[in-house]
């Protein structure tokens, strides 16, 4: 397959992925799905159904039966669009489903992706309706499509029927009903052993046989749920190897053992008892309920000022209005990077180090500006700033702040009246601003996925980080790691790739006893209005260094902006320490980032990968204001299917976890985790620090106008 038809086929995916939520905009109230299903998304037992979970719904679940081990993680990406990983190992599978030719695996890990759009919501006579793709990227074992519909009887019963394609296509199978529309619709190729693992291959997707399944289900109690369902899988890899299948009859029941919790216990096909443990939760309500941070200071109208200095300075000490500002705005979390008072104008450069929000910086810092700022000060200009780089201006009317403070409509208020800009060039820093540093000595965790030879590996050690800013922009910057424990150096298996191997030897580096996992030097600058610079050169990452620069154009309250990146990077040694290996390779992208609608993000990465090779990225995320994002992204390039490997082409998915939404603390500290099926060298990019859009986003006008609710907290 060509890169252009490659390419194609990603925008393909695109357009099924984001124009749900782009051309519909919230559903109206739905019932939500009761159960999920062994496979991980809304279903019966094994079959889906049609409703959805609740919006933004985040879903594990485990299911064991006879040689199967299957893992699930859903995540309802919008009102109707939900999106599901599924891992599954099985034990003697015959994967060319033909019994007097058996070609049987002792062992199969399948990982792969699903997706289904409700397109139609339930009304008083009318179900609601879901279309649905299976094995998105797999091995092709479990490739299926279908059409279902819902409908909910009271507050107890609710019935599902469906057509289904491909492996759902295999009982009482019949002509495809699309047929009319042509003799394409009536064929469907084969994957079974010949499949390559992954691969994007020419789409067949509702073409072929098809064949109804259903099923009902029933709350006996607001915690037990039975479900029946007749399917229309016939199982046709593993039925007379891994199990019997008797007949197309599931029956089960779950029970909620807490809020969130659940475990089930079906009877499939009438042969075989599955166990299904399940834990669903909503990241948009934190675990320990509302933040336990302090509260704000109390404004301070102007012409009380000057009496409350005197109960805010130690005795015997006049500090300068520089220190009070200093010393209040520190108090909160906030540090002061300059200051300039102009008339009756005041400009105040901060750098939040605190809120996850930064409205609630803004804030804050305007409380602080009341009380100690002189009364004839009149404006605050408050400029935002990452990195030292100046981002935003927000201009407030002094008196605006003093009287909407226990206004009702106060934040709206404040907005309205605010003017927000970009920052331009900022001010002059503070006599002994810098340099400044900073250190610290923490655990971490280190892992892989999906190793054939063991699926989870990790590994606990202690990292130390430090940061020394010489000058406004000037950053040097460092970590080392040591580990301490796990089974993340114990793999053996030896790449097999015949790309450059920029990805696939990470087992190597892992076996290093002391990492220097970054050490670099960086320039960060605003080259003009709305325009960002960066230069950055060292130790990149732990297996590249070299010199990377970047620009960005993020226009101030644009939901675009569009970046170019081009590093020049050579392969670190194995032991992570100063030397380099033969391999030297230029990579860059142009970027494009648009910011869809208060939840949703896509960027388009184009350009040349760390193997060499030439295509795309695209990636789409899913955005909580409480700092929880669930991103997925897919890679296509022109390196042919067979030779990327196992996988065919790069794709993952990621969620980012913020340690304020655990802890309940103000905190900008998070965790993450990508989950890619397999680790290889085609569409492998650079992993710097700080990537401009990352450090620039958050401060921007259009993102303080979204969460602007948080400017009085």
């Amino acid at each position: 397959m060509s890169v252009e038809n490659r390419l194609c086929n990603l925008a393909f995916l695109a357009t099924f992925i984001v124009a749900p939520f782009c051309l519909v905009q919230g559903a109206q109230a739905q019932e939500t799905a009761w159960s999920y299903s062994v496979y991980g998304g809304p279903g019966l037992i094994d079959m889906p159904t049609a409703n959805s979970f609740t919006d933004g719904e985040l879903g594990f679940n485990a299911t064991q039966f006879q040689n199967t081990r299957r893992l699930g993680l859903t995540f309802q990406f919008s009102e109707r669009l939900s999106a599901s990983f599924r891992y599954q190992r099985l034990y003697d599978i015959n994967i060319s489903g033909d019994p007097t030719a058996p070609n049987v695996y002792d062992v199969l890990y399948d990982r792969s992706f699903a997706l289904q759009y409700r397109f139609l919501d339930e009304g008083a006579w009318t179900p609601s309706m879901a279309v649905g793709v299976n094995d998105l990227g797999g091995t092709g074992f479990f490739e299926s499509e279908y059409l279902v519909a819902s409908k909910t009887f009271g507050n107890r019963v609710r019935a599902t029927l469906g057509l289904g394609w491909g492996r759902l296509a295999g009982v009482n199978s019949f002509n495809n009903p699309l047929s009319i529309f042509g003799d394409r619709w009536a064929e469907r190729g084969s994957r079974g052993e010949s499949a390559t693992t992954g691969a994007l291959n020419d789409i067949e997707w509702f073409q072929g046989d098809a064949a109804f399944f259903g099923g009902i289900e029933w709350k006996a109690t607001d915690r037990l749920l039975l479900t029946a369902e007749y399917s229309s899988d016939a199982y046709p890899f593993e039925d007379g190897f891994m199990f019997t299948r008797r007949n197309p009859f599931n029956f089960g029941l779950s029970y909620e053992l807490t809020p969130g919790f659940s475990v089930a216990a079906n009877y499939l096909y009438g042969s075989e008892l599955a166990v299904q443990l399940t834990y669903a939760f909503n990241p948009r309500f934190p675990a320990n309920g509302s933040s336990r941070e302090m509260a704000p200071p109390p404004v301070i109208r102007s012409e009380n000022v000057l009496a409350s200095w005197g109960l805010a300075q130690p005795q015997g000490e006049e500090p300068t209005v520089t220190g009070r500002v200093k010393q209040g705005l520190s108090e909160q979390g906030i540090n002061l990077l300059g200051l300039v008072i102009d008339g009756n104008v005041a400009f105040v450069q901060i750098e939040n180090l605190t809120y996850r929000i930064n409205s609630q910086a803004v804030g804050r810092t305007a409380r602080v500006l009341t009380r100690t700022l002189p009364p004839e000060v009149q404006t605050f200009s408050i400029i935002l700033s990452n990195n030292s780089m100046p981002i935003t201006q927000i201009d407030l009317d002094r008196a605006d702040v003093e009287n909407l403070e226990n206004d009702l409509d106060g934040a709206w208020l404040s907005y309205t009246s605010a003017k927000i800009e970009d920052a331009g060039f900022g001010i002059p820093p503070l006599p002994g601003a810098y340099p400044r540093r900073s250190w610290s000595i923490d655990p971490y965790i280190d892992y892989s996925f999906f190793d054939p030879d063991a699926p989870l590996r990790l590994a606990l050690g202690v990292e130390a980080s430090a940061s020394f800013e010489v000058r406004p922009g000037i950053v040097m910057q460092g970590a080392v790691r040591v580990p301490l424990v796990g089974n993340l150096d114990d793999a053996t298996r030896v790449s097999d790739s015949v790309l450059p191997r920029v990805r696939s030897n990470s087992s190597i580096y892992d076996k290093a006893t002391f990492q220097l996992s970054e050490l670099t030097a960086g320039w960060y600058f605003k080259s003009g209005q709305d325009v960002f610079g960066r230069v950055t050169v060292g130790y990149l990452e732990s297996m590249f260094g070299g010199i990377s620069a970047e620009l960005l154009w993020a226009p101030n309250s644009s939901p675009f902006a569009l970046g170019v990146e081009v590093n020049e990077v050579a392969q670190r040694d194995f032991d992570q320490r100063l030397g380099f290996q033969d391999y030297r390779v230029t990579t860059g992208h142009v970027s494009a980032y648009w910011d869809i609608n208060r939840s949703y993000s896509a960027q388009v990465d184009m350009g040349r990968y760390l193997a060499g090779d030439w295509g795309g990225t695209l990636t789409v995320e899913r955005n909580f204001q409480n700092g929880w994002l669930v991103g997925a992204f897919a890679t296509l390039t022109n390196v042919p299917f067979e030779d990327f490997g196992e996988g065919s082409f790069d794709k993952g998915i990621y969620l980012v976890i913020p340690i304020d939404w655990v802890s309940g603390k103000p905190s900008q500290d998070q965790a993450g985790v990508t989950i890619r099926p397999i680790l290889r060298d085609g569409g492998a990019r650079l992993a710097v620090s700080d990537r401009l859009y990352e450090v620039v986003n958050d401060e921007q006008g259009r993102e303080l106008a979204e969460t602007w609710g948080r400017f009085w907290r």
